[in-house]
């Protein structure tokens, strides 16, 4: 029987954000029931990214996706505006739909100060 998760979670790599994205997890989804990729940018490296999503899906049957992006994001350097993060997570959200429609995806963006936001669609 192949094993089953219900998430696949994409976020930078930045250690600032691991604690309140573990915190976050933990508020969220349950307790080790989720893959999680992490990577310099979050989303920003699509084509890394977008292959980590497809193995999922094929390996655990995953059906929602969260991606997240942070400010301050070295990755993206002075390009790294909220404005930017937020259409770049928006244009990954299209690509995961279009390869797998029907999928969840949620759109996160976290602050160094704390708190993780939703992004709207």
């Amino acid at each position: 029987m192949q094993p089953q998760c219900d998430v696949i979670v994409v976020a930078c790599i930045d250690f600032r954000f691991q604690r309140a994205l573990d915190t976050w997890l933990a508020a969220h989804i349950k307790h080790g029931n989720y893959d999680r990729v992490g990577i310099a940018g979050g989303v920003k490296n699509w084509d890394v990214v977008m292959p980590q999503i497809t193995l999922a899906k094929q390996l655990h049957n995953i059906r929602r996706v969260i991606l997240i992006n942070h400010e301050d994001c070295g990755a993206y350097g002075a390009a790294g505006t909220r404005e930017k993060h937020e259409a770049d997570l928006r244009a990954a959200r299209a690509a995961v739909l279009r390869d797998f429609p029907g999928m969840e995806v949620d759109l996160l963006f976290a602050r160094l100060a704390g708190g993780i936001e939703r992004v709207g669609v």
